[in-house]
This record gives structure tokens, sequence and C-alpha cells, in this order.
């Protein structure tokens, strides 16, 4: 999670990206895929992100730096946005590269919203989130840690083969450049991250729901209706069952958990009586 002067310069960087892309003239996949090609630059080339991010060089050098790599490289829009975010301070020079990944990923979801396909991305991602979390097999071959060209692009076949013509256009590429650059998250990390930036988009919070058994109709009604007044905006309930947690509900919602399930508390009377 991001802090201080970084979650400043990544909201600063969100603005400027959401008053580029209202413009419909903006090739927004062309410019997702661009800015992911930053990313997985800033991402390989430890000593040239620690240049860009460090606070005792002036912003506009820094600019002038990013703009001279990348003109040629890149389209215009995303020299302007990079050489914005260069300017800001960082707390830490990983988050540059995680917070143009996470414009990168934004604006592909952009694509989605232009096309009225965000709803059913969102859902996807999560589904096939849902999948991977239960195959090992699938886990296992799509989260492999090999950085080789040829395993990337086996990685990226693999996802091709699953997803092509069964769901959105924008998921899948999602998803093949989450597999082709991790970045040290896991599998189930990333696509999690994924549907919560979607449902972000969409002006909701995202609740991880895990319970023993399905809930009713109306307990997801009932539980969307608290959770929503609790938060002060709607919340996107994502469901899971889980046997294990023997009843009741847990719910995260990003870093937040609300736990009241009857494992939960028979841990808690194991750990008092250890005590």
């Amino acid at each position: 999670m991001m802090m201080g002067a970084s979650r400043e310069a990544l909201a600063a960087a969100r603005e400027r990206l959401d008053a580029l892309v209202d413009n419909t003239g903006v090739d927004v996949a062309a410019l997702a895929g661009e800015l992911a090609s930053v990313t997985a630059l800033l991402d390989r080339e430890v000593s040239l992100r620690r240049v860009l991010t460090d606070p005792a060089q002036a912003g506009e050098a820094k600019a002038g730096l990013a703009g001279r790599l990348l003109t040629g490289q890149v389209g215009g829009e995303c020299v302007d946005l990079v050489s914005g975010m260069v300017r800001s301070r960082w707390s830490a020079s990983r988050d540059l590269v995680d917070a143009v990944e996470q414009l990168a990923d934004t604006t592909d979801l952009v694509a989605a919203e232009r096309q009225g396909t965000l709803d059913s991305v969102e859902d996807e991602l999560f589904r096939f989130g849902r999948i991977v979390a239960t195959s090992p097999e699938l886990r296992g071959a799509l989260g492999a840690k090999d950085d080789s060209p040829a395993a990337k692009a086996a990685r990226s076949e693999l996802v091709h083969r699953l997803l092509g013509g069964r769901a959105q256009d924008v998921t899948e590429r999602l998803v093949v450049r989450l597999v082709e650059n991790p970045r040290g998250r896991s599998l189930e990390a990333g696509l999690e991250a994924l549907s919560a930036l979607a449902a972000e988009r969409r002006g909701r919070s995202v609740a991880m729901v895990t319970s023993a058994v399905p809930l009713t109709d109306a307990q997801r009604q009932r539980l969307g209706d608290v959770l929503a007044r609790l938060y002060g905006r709607p919340v996107q309930l994502n469901l899971d069952v889980d046997p294990t947690v023997l009843g009741g509900i847990s719910v995260r919602i990003g870093d937040e958990v609300i736990n009241g399930t009857v494992s939960d508390r028979l841990d808690e009377v194991v750990r008092r009586m250890a005590g």
C-alpha cells in the first residue's frame, strides 16, 4: 500500500489520466499498451527508476529525462503522463512502477467502459480468479516464476486458449499482462487487485465475502445494504463458499476484515486457552 507522497502522486496522476481519457479521440487501448511497456521498462531498469524518483533531483530535470527516453517509443499522451508523474515526489522508487501499472490497467478499463462491457470485465476477472484459486494445476502453470521469453509466451498462450472467445478482449489483455509480468504478486492477488480496480472504476467498493454455505438472495441484499451504509458508497459483493469456516461469514474490503465466522471464534478461544 502506498503511503504519504506516493499516494498523493498517484492521485494526481489519476486525475491527469481521467482528464486525458475524457477526450474520445484518445486511443485508450493503445495508451494502455504503452503504459504497460513503460511499466516493464521501469520494473526492469532499477537504476533508471531510482533516478526518476530521486528527491534530490529537480522535477523538470527528471521529466526531461523521461521525455528523451520515451519520445519516439510511445505516443505523446503517454510521454506527458509519465513526465508528469516523475515531477512528483515518491516515497519509494517502486511506487512509481506500481502507479504506472495501475494507470495502464485503468486505461484498459476505460476502454471497456466505452464499449459498455465494464460490468462483464469485472465479473470475468472475479470468476477467473475463483477458478484459479480452486485449481492448483492451473495456478502453477499461470503463476510460474520463470521470466524467460519462452515461458512468458507459453503462459500468454494458455490464457488465450482459456479466455479467447469466452471473455471480453479487455479481460484477456489484463490477464495476459498479469501472467507475463506478475511483479512478485501471486496470480490470485493480481486478479483480485484488477477486480477491485474495475469495481472502483464503477464507483463501488468490492467486498470479498466468504461463507460456509451460499447466501440467499435476501441475505446478499441485506449484507450489501449494511456495507453500503457503513462505507457510504455501493459495495459489490464477490461471494465465495468455504465449508472450513464452519458458519457465519467473513467480509474483506481492501485491508479491512470483518470476521464473524465460527472457525474464527474457535481460533480465538484456542488462542486464549494457550495464553
